[in-house]
């Protein structure tokens, strides 16, 4: 993971395994959607809009559209949940290894996770905002089997999980390799943006280890419950918190480029 230069966006090449191909963005979907819009702006407007830009505007769309509030008209006059920053170049280097290196790990414990988005210059805020995300998706099995079984060496499940939250997703993947069984990170709920989220993780519902870190450090365990008693808030401080991820390692004039085709370098 380089920075929000749209690496992620780069096909994998004989001699180059890329970010997409990397195991924590193995559930990354809709890469042909970016495509599209590449593809029709390229054609009114060749070599101005970066993929990194394109990225960035439609993640913003995706979740305005899927918030209730803002879906309403009760939000903002242009129906967007935050305004994105725009103007960034797009990156030429996409390494597999480096999104392992960098990206936060389903297991990682609140030490981890803090020192991750730190190395990034996001706060403790940040971090328990910006993991309101996991409000929208799936996952499968393989990312939480640790969790319910073998945990330690005495093949028990992780305590820090809900005890029937997890005979109930012990129920769902029976086998720890399954790749085919889908979890809602928000079960009945996973495809509205909302403040569900914290109140799962509260009760101790979150479906990711990481997700359960969160109440192990003072100031992130007070922004969960934060959140959960005002989505208000969370719609707000989660604009801010993504316009603080949009600048991370941008690239400006001669460090990038602006591609023809955002899976290929020009």
């Amino acid at each position: 993971m380089q920075g929000c230069e749209g690496s992620v966006l780069l096909n994998s090449t004989k001699g180059n395994a890329a970010e997409k191909d990397a195991k924590p963005n193995h559930t990354l979907d809709a890469f042909d959607v970016i495509d599209d819009i590449k593809a029709a702006l390229e054609k009114e407007c060749p070599g101005k809009v970066s993929c990194a830009d394109i990225l960035a505007i439609a993640a913003r769309d995706a979740v305005s559209l899927a918030t209730k509030v803002v879906t309403k008209g009760e939000w903002s006059k242009d129906g967007n949940l935050y305004e994105v920053e725009t103007g960034r170049q797009d990156g030429r280097v996409s390494s597999a290894k480096e999104a392992v290196k960098n990206l936060p790990d389903s297991f990682d414990g609140i030490r981890k996770l803090i020192k991750r988005f730190a190395s990034k210059n996001l706060s403790l805020k940040d971090l328990a905002v910006l993991s309101g995300a996991h409000a929208i998706g799936k996952s499968h099995c393989p990312s939480i089997a640790k969790r319910l079984r073998n945990f330690t060496a005495h093949h028990d499940s992780d305590p820090t999980l809900d005890g029937a939250y997890a005979d109930r997703l012990r129920r769902r993947c029976r086998s720890p390799g399954d790749r085919t069984t889908e979890l809602e990170m928000v079960p009945g709920s996973s495809e509205t943006f909302d403040a569900a989220y914290y109140g799962l993780v509260a009760k101790r519902r979150g479906l990711f280890h990481s997700d359960e870190a969160l109440l192990r450090n003072d100031v992130t365990r007070g922004l969960v419950l934060r959140y959960r008693d005002s989505e208000k808030a969370f719609l707000r401080d989660f604009g801010e918190s993504m316009v603080n991820m949009g600048r991370v390692a941008v690239l400006a004039g001669s460090q990038g480029e602006i591609r023809k085709r955002c899976a290929f370098v020009n």
